[in-house]
């Protein structure tokens, strides 16, 4: 029986219907019938073929929350009927040096789960076993669905840089990494500033858990914030007073971005030099990565504030994140 799902033919196409047959599923795969999908920027990127790699026809989709309806004949782990999600990777070698030390996420032969295959915009999507992970009981699933590459980018770069609760940290844009991001980092009992060219949004980061709200349009407002933060978290894909923010750096200070950002990135050496400061990059996690993150944001409360469309109105739930009107992380409800 074939899968129903919604496929793209070229870039930047409209959404049609699509129907495809399946390969076989593999001893260790999982099929699992999508109840929500989480509509990632990184979709729109690829549905636009921004990054040079996206495969056409295209069925976008790698924030999935839904059923386990058929297992794979040496799967133990799981069972029919079970609630899993799905993140960036649905397959991973699982025999490097990196797949045995737990980050899948840097496999030379990852396998994104809507990259050379169908994703999640789709009624089913088979995956490696290993990749669908089994969702806290607490979480609800429209929020989690978002969690599974949003949440999970700026998750692991708070865990990786050693985050402890006597740390101040500042997280650059209000978007839907960054009122995750901000979510997170309080959760973790840290001071907390957001960064925003908006003063609008100041009200919505405080809610999410900001302490301080730093607007950057305000002339001098970077360089009033000097030598604070140990760790600033980009979120955004633009291009940023680089400067500054290393300035607002306290000595072995981080700056950390997960937004892509557009262009070359021009840091000062000197004061990076000197302070003992760093700029470093981070994608997405590892599966024991995102298993501790859906257990951490069960138990704190940590949730994608979302909008929800049908499965059917794909092509409008994409025009409304190109448009940049999301708040703050739209998913797609089969």
């Amino acid at each position: 029986m074939g899968i129903k799902a919604l496929v793209a033919r070229a870039a930047g196409a409209p959404l049609e219907e699509f129907e495809y047959e399946p390969k076989p599923l593999g001893d260790l795969d999982v099929e699992i019938q999508v109840a929500h999908c989480g509509i990632c920027h990184s979709d729109l990127s690829l549905w636009r073929n921004e990054w040079g790699f996206t495969r056409f026809p295209f069925v976008p989709g790698h924030e999935i929350v839904g059923e386990v309806t058929e297992l794979g004949a040496f799967v133990r782990h799981l069972k029919i009927g079970q609630r899993v999600g799905v993140g960036w990777l649905a397959g991973s070698c699982g025999s490097c040096e990196w797949c045995r030390g737990g980050e899948e996420q840097f496999c030379p032969k990852g396998q994104p789960t809507c990259v050379g295959r169908n994703g999640g915009f789709a009624e089913s999507v088979r995956v490696n076993s290993r990749f669908a992970l089994a969702l806290p009981d607490g979480l609800e699933s429209r929020a989690a669905a978002p969690l599974m590459c949003g949440g999970i980018t700026v998750f692991s770069p708070l865990i990786n840089n050693d985050v402890r609760p006597t740390m101040h940290v500042g997280v650059v844009g209000i978007g839907g990494l960054g009122h995750l991001a901000i979510q997170f980092a309080r959760a973790f009992g840290c001071e907390v500033t957001a960064f925003s060219t908006t003063p609008e949004k100041q009200a919505e980061a405080e809610k999410f858990g900001a302490h301080h709200f730093v607007a950057t349009g305000v002339p001098n407002a970077l360089r009033k914030v000097a030598n604070r933060f140990d760790l600033i978290l980009s979120t955004v894909a633009a291009d940023l007073p680089w400067a500054d923010y290393i300035a607002a750096l306290r000595p072995k200070g981080r700056f950390v971005f997960v937004g892509v950002p557009d262009g070359e990135i021009h840091f000062p050496g000197l004061p990076l030099l000197s302070g003992g400061k760093s700029v470093v990059s981070s994608p997405t996690g590892s599966t024991l990565g995102i298993e501790a993150m859906l257990r951490f944001a069960a138990r704190t409360g940590v949730a994608a504030q979302t909008e929800s469309f049908p499965m059917s109105q794909a092509n409008d739930a994409l025009a409304r994140l190109a448009a940049n009107e999301a708040r703050y992380r739209i998913v797609l409800e089969n």
